[in-house]
């Protein structure tokens, strides 16, 4: 079977259902968790698929150059090299994030403020060509937790999905990473978790109960949508997706 490397950066956003769709389609998981002292690889070698998941830390260093975690810019050095070697690669939320700031794309606190709760993407024209986008429906759901927006995507980013208020929801760099500003391997305790004490719903005027309600009605439709999704990944890490092979240059920092 083949094998992705997972970046766990937050223990309470663990792979979740995606887990459970990737090893529905053959791809079994290392998981690694740098915020309990486990140790990151220098390279990807071995390892089929890269996959970083989300958190509440920033993707960018505060303004006396110290990151929320010591293993974030190790992280992006290698999501570098995953799409340097055309790895496939999928970063949700914080990862996305990663891949973006990783290869010279701008991360910022949001001037829309939070963005929690179900909500509809639009796919954009380029995601019909996109060998994982393309069978996405034109108005998918999904769950977005997040304060910070990726406000400039890398040179040579496809944008795949948008949102009126923060316009860079999906990308694909290269032929094999994708980075999704949203989640989609939540589950019912996984949001109960996150609500439970969370400022974002008070400054957003929401109540915990109707947000986690809300999470929990969209899971069916958000499965139906995503698995698929999970599935074509896994997929394309085993090697049963023919993608053209290029080489990019080594960008950003």
């Amino acid at each position: 079977m083949a094998t992705a490397l997972v970046i766990e950066n937050d223990p309470t956003d663990g792979l979740g259902r995606l887990g459970d769709w990737f090893t529905e389609g053959g791809l079994e998981q290392h998981v690694l968790r740098p915020y309990d002292d486990d140790q990151l690889p220098e390279d990807l070698s071995g390892y089929d698929a890269f996959v970083v998941l989300g958190g509440e830390q920033n993707a960018y260093p505060d303004p006396d150059g110290v990151w929320d975690g010591w293993w974030l810019p190790k992280v992006e050095g290698l999501l570098r090299k995953a799409v340097r070697t055309n790895l496939p690669t999928l970063g949700l939320c914080l990862g996305a994030q990663l891949l973006a700031t990783a290869h010279a794309g701008a991360v910022e606190r949001s001037a829309s403020g939070p963005e929690i709760g179900p909500a509809l993407v639009a796919k954009r024209d380029a995601a019909d060509h996109d060998p994982l986008f393309r069978w996405v429906p034109i108005a998918p759901d999904v769950l977005q937790w997040h304060q910070d927006e990726i406000t400039e995507l890398p040179r040579g980013a496809v944008l795949l999905a948008a949102s009126t208020y923060y316009p860079n929801q999906a990308f694909r760099l290269g032929e094999r990473a994708w980075g999704l500003q949203f989640h989609i391997e939540c589950d019912a305790d996984m949001i109960a978790s996150w609500a439970a004490g969370s400022t974002e719903l008070a400054e957003l005027g929401l109540s915990e109960e109707a947000v986690v309600g809300a999470c929990a009605s969209v899971l069916p439709d958000i499965e139906d949508v995503w698995q698929p999704f999970a599935i074509r990944f896994a997929a394309l890490a085993e090697g049963e997706l023919d993608l053209p092979r290029t080489t990019l240059p080594l960008l950003g920092r």
